[in-house]
């Protein structure tokens, strides 16, 4: 049963592909739509989703697709699952089945992420509707004192106990331990956090007895935080990024699907590419590395589309062009072949 699931994953990590994450919560997806002016409500929603799955020619720079339990259920127009438009187009179809976040108690300031009661339930469920993978979220604050161990090791339990639900139920889990961007830390003490972080959530994805070539690690990037007045190069982000990522995940993993958290679309691409260029301190390319990097970003592919379309049909065929064309910079990144000038044309044209 392992060897299927690491077919599935490996899959979702095929070279120059990576992962639409379009699973953002129902207030979330509300807040995206309000900020571009349009209506908060269930159809408006579909129609942005449907506008994102039915982009023609979307496959050969997406290997998969995060839904929310509620895309899952939604038809396009004609009447046509959603999940069904993607399986057709070759597009593996998951689900993120984390309940959010709340305050953890006795901790100000941090948060855990819930969901796990009745979760072998809902993923047996799941898994009869033909999803193959799915995702849970955790979410750490840099702070003064923060994040505490308590609250990184209760999230790090958390995820590992959801992975080993997931392979019991023959689905990949997409493991995402986020360091949120927000606060004025250095990228030395992210690099810190983050190290901490993935070293406490392997331990945990080992003692649950997950298995990791069934497995898919979907991280934050190194990066100094948004109000930090210490900005990093494209290359000292990527050094940094990789440098973590080598002393802390194993070799086993089938791959990295980076998050974008929030980063500028371009820069998230950019990225992303320096990271599979020749490394500047050591010399050693990006192709020894033990796993592929790939991304798994949502608003950094989908937000150029969403202010284009604004809830207008006319506005159809560009939206979803704007969405092909991120796509397809963020799967040459994976192949080190991004350049400003990708973007630079997109724009003139």
């Amino acid at each position: 049963m392992i060897n299927a699931l690491t077919v599935t994953a490996q899959a979702l990590m095929e070279p120059s592909k990576g992962l639409l994450a379009m699973d953002e919560s129902v207030g979330t997806c509300n807040r995206r739509l309000a900020e571009c002016g349009i209506a908060q409500t269930e159809e408006f929603r579909r129609r942005y989703r449907e506008l994102l799955v039915t982009a023609p020619g979307l496959s050969p720079f997406i290997s998969g697709a995060i839904l929310l339990d509620e895309t899952l259920r939604q038809n396009t127009r004609d009447g046509v699952l959603l999940a069904d438009v993607l399986r057709a187009a070759g597009i593996l179809v998951g689900i993120k089945v984390d309940a959010g976040t709340t305050a953890l108690a006795d901790h100000p300031g941090e948060r855990v992420t819930e969901g796990l009661d009745g979760l072998r339930e809902r993923l047996a469920r799941f898994a009869t509707l033909g999803v193959c993978f799915a995702k849970w979220r955790a979410v750490l604050v840099i702070a003064d004192g923060l994040p505490t161990q308590a609250c990184i090791q209760v999230n790090a339990h958390a995820l590992a106990r959801y992975a080993s639900l997931c392979q019991e139920a023959q689905i990949v889990p997409v493991v995402e331990p986020e360091v949120l961007m927000d606060g004025g830390h250095t990228l030395t003490r992210c690099a810190e956090v983050t190290t901490e972080v993935l070293h406490q959530v392997f331990e945990q994805l080992h003692e649950q007895g997950v298995a990791l070539e069934a497995m898919i690690l979907k991280p934050n990037m190194v990066l100094p935080g948004l109000s930090c007045g210490e900005p990093a190069s494209l290359a000292e982000v990527a050094e940094a990024t990789l440098s973590c990522l080598r002393r802390t995940v194993p070799a086993a993993v089938v791959g990295v699907a980076f998050l974008s958290g929030g980063q500028p679309a371009t820069l998230a691409t950019a990225r992303l590419n320096a990271m599979h260029q020749p490394n500047q301190t050591s010399g050693s390319p990006a192709f020894e590395l033990p796993w592929p990097l790939s991304f798994s970003f949502g608003r950094a592919l989908q937000q150029p589309a969403l202010g284009l379309w604004a809830g207008k049909d006319g506005n159809r065929v560009i939206a979803q062009n704007a969405l092909l064309h991120r796509a397809r910079c963020n799967a040459a990144a994976v192949q080190g072949a991004y350049s400003d000038a990708m973007d630079e044309e997109a724009r003139a044209a």
